[in-house]
């Protein structure tokens, strides 16, 4: 699920609600559907996210190495499958390192059992001093592209909802729209923004801006100080 080049080149933009349907249809007539897409055009699929911190919120207010690095445990759809996440992005680049497991062996996260394809991930969580915060769903577009730039990825989230959790379960109740009226394009390449997309940006009008799902649901949730995130610039 989720593809993208290794090491990708990441650009964002938060465009009015108004443009989604006019963006996925030229999506669909440029791009071709996610391989692990779902529905009638095979490029839809519900993306639900853990997102875990530390109890002072490094990882929100950028401290140190948390500004780097995210970890997350996503699940497509309602899959019995789930994938251990961390995301780096550097210089304006993004990595992932990503393993999948049962949703039935989250259990083993929190626990210092056997070495399993999940224990570099309990152990960053371990080290890191990492719990679970929030839970946030969207719905998502996903279009492809082998092109002469390389591998290109375009997605588009609508929807997008939040929850707090204190545990290592995904919920049925998240349901707090933190997005209202906005829409999440962005878009994946190798190095420079390819003719395509440069199409897409002067067409609809797009400016790139730089946008944390995860810092979004902190804040709607009411789960950091507004004061304390303002005096940092956050």
């Amino acid at each position: 699920m989720g593809a993208y080049p290794a090491s990708a080149a990441e650009l964002k933009f938060v465009v009015d609600e108004s443009l989604a349907d006019g963006i996925r249809q030229w999506m669909r007539a440029e791009l071709d559907a996610d391989p692990h897409g779902v529905g009638t055009l095979g490029d839809g699929y519900q993306t639900t996210t853990l997102y875990f911190d530390t109890e002072e919120f490094d990882h929100f207010f950028r401290r140190r190495s948390f500004a780097r690095a995210k970890f997350r445990i996503r699940r497509y759809n309602s899959g019995s499958m789930v994938f251990l996440e961390r995301k780096m992005k550097v210089e304006g680049r993004v990595s992932k390192r990503r393993s999948n497991c049962a949703v039935e062996d989250l259990d083993r996260l929190l626990t210092h059992g056997p070495a399993w394809p999940g224990s570099w991930f309990a152990n960053r969580l371990e080290n890191r001093k990492l719990q679970p915060v929030c839970e946030i769903s969207y719905d998502r577009t996903a279009r492809v592209r082998m092109s002469d730039c390389g591998p290109l990825r375009l997605t588009l989230d609508t929807n997008l909802r939040a929850t707090e959790i204190k545990t290592v379960r995904f919920t049925d109740a998240v349901n707090l729209e933190i997005a209202p009226g906005a829409a999440i394009l962005e878009m994946k390449y190798r190095v420079h923004v390819p003719p395509l997309f440069k199409q897409l940006i002067e067409e609809f009008g797009l400016a790139s801006r730089s946008h944390s799902k995860y810092r979004t649901a902190i804040r709607g949730l009411g789960l950091v100080s507004e004061e304390k995130g303002l005096a940092l610039g956050v």
